[in-house]
């Protein structure tokens, strides 16, 4: 079989400019048309205007400068306005697009921060076998894919059953909340505390080093611990800083509607501290439960709340200690939370169940990929 290896710009066109972009502050949740930008969410919005719907006739490949974010659309959509390129193969070029897509998903962009990354996309030599066998291989992947995809919308239909069953029995508006009684400041029932600087002076004091959780290792109600960063710190600053079982680690900002992202540690690591951009709410008090407090904080109820106090400036919000510690905290009976805790707890192990699987297809399909683009699928 005859494979045609051609350069990146041989294979591709970027069609992105002569469109219009709909920026971020434009965005609604409702539409008709589906925005589609350079973040982790497939479709980031909805806009009614069709004057910014993408020209031409699809399907494009997607690809984030800054984020590095890949997506492959077949239907019209409109552009986000930050870093997004549309791209399309080249007329004459007997190239799938299924197959150039699956192709560079397979490739590993290197990391350049929030700085642009379609330089090293546009190093890539495209493998260009007939295309019958572009269309075989990129059936093959999108069957496994399609797999994945299954598997891990599971996991996110579990989180929704959660959150259903936390709005069943205790609400979310503060008219359904108030009947639990009169909220009181976090303050009040877990001690808050930010974490170590980085940059801070050591004045030549002894140190060891340590994981310590940045804020990318908090998503929401996850932790991302397959890059834990190591810092070396005093003995003090360990005993001061270091994390304990279901201690609730909260990011202090990023986007708007990330404000409240946050989880339990679940004491993977030993002896980890955490950085001042990561806030620990450790409870103090018998009245509420650690779990309980994770999801009324990362509820609608808990992101308004911080919607409402945060200093926001260009697209980013964040939240201080004070108003963290402000935060009203509303504390139903013990016994409701613990029958909360112990549904959230089933649901969770289904959860953990669910994710192992995901990482055997992950496995499967890296394996599939590297086959596919080293001639032996």
């Amino acid at each position: 079989m005859r494979v045609v290896a051609l350069p990146f710009e041989r294979v591709f066109e970027d069609t992105s400019s002569g469109n219009l972009k709909v920026q971020k502050g434009d965005y609604v949740s409702v539409g008709r048309h589906p925005i589609v930008d350079q973040g982790q969410e497939f479709v980031g919005g909805f806009t009614d205007d069709p004057a910014y719907l993408v020209k031409g006739k699809g399907p494009w490949i997607i690809f984030g400068d800054h984020t590095r974010a890949l997506k492959f659309v077949d239907f019209p959509f409109c552009m986000g306005a930050d870093g997004v390129k549309v791209l399309k193969p080249k007329p004459d070029v007997e190239a799938d697009p299924r197959f150039l897509y699956h192709f560079l998903s397979a490739n590993e962009i290197p990391s350049a921060g929030y700085s642009r990354h379609y330089k090293f996309l546009k190093r890539l030599e495209i493998p260009l076998p007939p295309l019958p066998e572009q269309r075989r291989i990129a059936a093959i992947l999108d069957n496994a894919d399609a797999l994945r995809r299954k598997r891990k919308r599971a996991i996110e239909l579990l989180d929704s059953l959660t959150q259903s069953i936390f709005l069943e029995m205790f609400g979310e508006e503060p008219k359904q909340l108030s009947r639990w009684g009169e909220p009181v400041p976090l303050s009040e029932v877990a001690n808050i505390g930010s974490g170590i600087t980085k940059g801070r002076k050591l004045n030549g004091s002894s140190t060891r080093r340590v994981p310590y959780l940045a804020v990318v290792n908090v998503q929401d109600r996850r932790l991302e611990l397959s890059a834990v960063k190591f810092i070396e710190a005093t003995n003090a600053e360990i005993a001061r800083y270091r994390l304990e079982l279901n201690d609730l680690l909260l990011t202090e900002g990023g986007d708007p509607d990330k404000l409240g992202r946050g989880t339990l540690w679940t004491g993977d690591l030993d002896e980890v501290i955490h950085q001042n951009h990561v806030f620990r709410v450790r409870i103090i008090s018998n009245r509420i439960l650690p779990l309980f407090l994770s999801w009324l904080v990362g509820s609608s109820y808990g992101k308004k709340y911080f919607l409402r106090v945060a200093k926001q400036t260009t697209g980013i919000a964040s939240i201080n200690k004070t108003q963290l510690s402000a935060f009203p905290t509303i504390i139903p009976p013990l016994q409701l939370q613990q029958e909360f805790a112990q549904a959230a707890e089933r649901i969770a192990g289904e959860a953990r169940r669910f994710a192992l699987a995901v990482d055997q297809v992950d496995t499967l399909f890296s394996s599939l990929q590297h086959r596919a683009f080293s001639g032996q699928l």
